[in-house]
């Protein structure tokens, strides 16, 4: 009874988000109070009725309803209890209710928390939000319903939940994941909405950026968490293998990342206006993309749900009519599409755009590297394959001018910028950035020059951020006050963007070292034996039985010392579930600093002897950890005081509208 009180939630909230694409916007095109003031309520009720149903799904799943036919084929009554919770999305039908209810959670934030915006700003915003909700409850009603019964005859235990979803990453990754794709829809929302309007001023900028900041927060972690995920979890010991369902996430973030700064250029200075609104349709668009890449059936990957083609063709139908319709009215509208600011040919307008130009390329890299083997073989060409390789070397291009840019940028003025005292500058952070990086290179038996040329980039990033952060506070510190008092004078936004450029440049100095310099040894063992790699000894002790909650595993054990010290005990394993009757690898790992031990147990030999793969992986843990910190930059920029949206009052908005430029 409670599946089908979920379905008829899931059938209400498609109501109310047909009522909410309908009465709002057409009370903003009237000018009717009443009408606009609807869409709150009914963005409430959608998220209120999505969350109802998705607690009946998860309910079905802890009570082991198999009479469901999605929880029949994703758990199973020996899963854990945690794994059934988790398990709520650890299938397609599942997965994407979880995909509806954030995007519902975000429509009734964007209502609750846009006190300061005008009404019919947030009317219309909220209709298109409502339109494109109504897309999603139909995909999952039509094609993708969870609560589909399997009546009269239904199985009294499950397939099991996917062996590699049962893990801690299954509970974090895709809410993040998905919490940074569907936030994107807010930014295409805002961008939709003063197209309509044909207010494409400073004001609406300013309004959809914290919005953006947030959704491009939340994919990164989600694609950090997922890199994080495989490493441990696929026992390969790589971090990132460019695969199709890695690259649907990545494409959004590019451009989430340069509609990010593309922002915060039109709010200061009023250009690039229609840079920046093209950036936001992208934006939204590749995250449906990447929805029905990984949704359609037509990827073969780890990631992917396997779906009939009838998802496909509906996802595919969707992207027509939301690029579609949106692309159109940018056409349509573009022309009136003005900016007020004049920048000369040297000023951080002009690098600010040469970073977008070149995360625009990457995108479409990623994109056309992704597609074209799809395309391919569809055509009845026969099948190829796009890897690491190509993607390596084309990102290998356009990184190097793309960081020159973004350390660049900072560093100039709006408008104007001298070239002379630009250039002494410059010179001093090169020099600073070459010595250092050559200093850390040279510490390795076999230098690389790729990863010396990664380090030069990274501390790049680093001292052009140090040296702005000095330009920024000499004219206080030339007033007497301290450095800590100057320092409190920047604003939280400009720490955010502080704070994730330093996050990059962490990441891309694990990139740059791991990659260079990780070392791989496939090793034959026996009881007792022993292997030296990079100063540690890896001292084999034999492989134990275990039985975990739902399977059983060969445990694998070795030993580490450092110059004859005890390290750490590295634990892998091979576990075997019988339900899926399954075998997974479980990587032993030891975290460092600087390094991470990593081993991972392979087949049993005729004679009783262990395949073994043993990794130091140096610097690796960087890789997380800037992407982190480069969130942790975005929590920065929209806690800032004009971005706490709830508390914006027009007579703000007036004084923005007026030319004040926030820092």
């Amino acid at each position: 009874m409670l599946a089908e009180l979920g379905n008829f939630a899931l059938v209400i909230a498609l109501m109310l988000a047909v009522l909410l694409s309908i009465y709002p916007m057409w009370g903003a095109y009237r000018d009717h109070d009443k009408m606009m003031a609807m869409a709150k309520p009914l963005a409430i009720g959608m998220f209120l009725f999505t969350a109802f149903s998705y607690f009946c799904l998860t309910y079905a799943f802890v009570t082991d309803d198999f009479s469901l036919a999605y929880v029949a084929n994703t758990s199973s009554m020996s899963l854990p209890i945690y794994y059934k919770y988790t398990g709520v999305w650890g299938g397609h039908e599942g997965s994407f209710l979880l995909w509806v209810l954030i995007f519902s959670l975000w429509t009734v934030a964007v209502a609750i928390f846009s006190k300061g915006i005008p009404t019919k700003m947030v009317a219309r915003v909220l209709a298109i939000l409502g339109a494109v909700g109504i897309g999603f409850y139909l995909f999952m009603l039509v094609t993708s319903n969870p609560f589909d019964r399997l009546l009269p005859f239904y199985p009294i235990d499950g397939k099991d939940l996917n062996p590699l979803l049962q893990d801690f990453g299954m509970i974090i990754h895709p809410p993040m994941l998905y919490m940074g794709y569907v936030g994107f829809s807010v930014a295409f929302a805002f961008a939709i909405a003063a197209l309509i309007s044909g207010k494409l001023d400073s004001t609406w900028a300013r309004w959809s950026r914290p919005w953006t900041i947030a959704a491009w927060a939340f994919l990164t972690l989600g694609l950090a968490l997922g890199s994080w995920w495989a490493y441990y979890e696929l026992g390969w010991g790589g971090w990132w293998f460019w695969d199709p369902s890695e690259n649907a996430a990545f494409m959004p973030w590019l451009a989430g990342t340069a509609l990010m700064h593309s922002l915060a250029v039109t709010e200061k200075r009023k250009v690039f206006k229609s840079w920046t609104v093209f950036l936001a349709i992208a934006a939204f668009s590749l995250s449906l993309l990447g929805t029905f890449l990984i949704r359609s059936g037509v990827l073969v990957s780890v990631h992917a749900f396997a779906s009939d083609p009838g998802r496909g063709l509906f996802i595919l139908g969707l992207l027509v009519v939301i690029i579609g319709g949106s692309l159109a009215l940018y056409a349509l509208r573009a022309s009136e599409v003005k900016s007020d600011g004049r920048y000369q040919l040297i000023s951080r307008e002009v690098f600010l755009m040469g970073n977008n130009v070149f995360l625009t390329a990457a995108t479409i890299v990623v994109v056309l590297g992704t597609l074209f083997p799809l395309v391919h073989k569809e055509l009845g060409m026969g099948a190829i394959s796009i890897g690491a390789p190509f993607f390596n070397q084309m990102f290998t291009y356009l990184i190097v001018p793309f960081v020159f840019f973004m350390g660049l940028g900072p560093l100039s003025r709006w408008k104007n910028q001298s070239p002379q005292a630009l250039y002494k500058q410059l010179l001093i952070a090169f020099g600073l950035s070459l010595a250092a990086a050559l200093l850390i290179n040279m510490n390795y038996s076999e230098p690389s020059y790729m990863a010396a040329l990664g380090l030069v980039l990274s501390f790049w990033v680093i001292v052009t951020t140090i040296m702005e952060i000095h330009q920024r506070i000499t004219p206080a510190l030339s007033q007497g006050m301290g450095v800590v008092a100057s320092l409190q004078q920047l604003t939280r936004s400009h720490w955010g963007m502080v704070t994730g450029h330093l996050g990059f440049a962490v990441m891309l100095i694990g990139i740059c070292l791991v990659s260079a310099y990780s070392v791989e040894r496939n090793v034959r063992m026996a009881e007792g034996d022993s292997v030296n790699i990079n100063n540690y000894e890896f001292v084999f002790k034999g492989v134990f039985a275990h039985q975990g909650p739902n399977y059983s595993s060969d445990m694998g054990k070795v030993e580490v010392f450092e110059d004859d010290e005890f390290v750490t005990t590295l634990t892998a394993e091979k576990r075997f579930y019988p339900v899926q009757r399954t075998t997974m690898t479980e990587a032993g790992i030891d975290s460092g600093f600087t390094r991470d031990l990593f081993m991972a147990l392979g087949e049993q030999l005729k004679n009783g002897d262990w395949s073994i793969r043993i990794y130091v992986k140096p610097f690796i843990d960087w890789i997380w950890a800037g992407a982190f910190i480069m969130a942790l930059g975005g929590v920065f920029s929209i806690s800032d005081r004009r971005y706490r949206m709830a508390k914006l009052n027009k007579n703000k908005g007036k004084k923005h509208s007026q030319g004040e430029q926030p820092t």
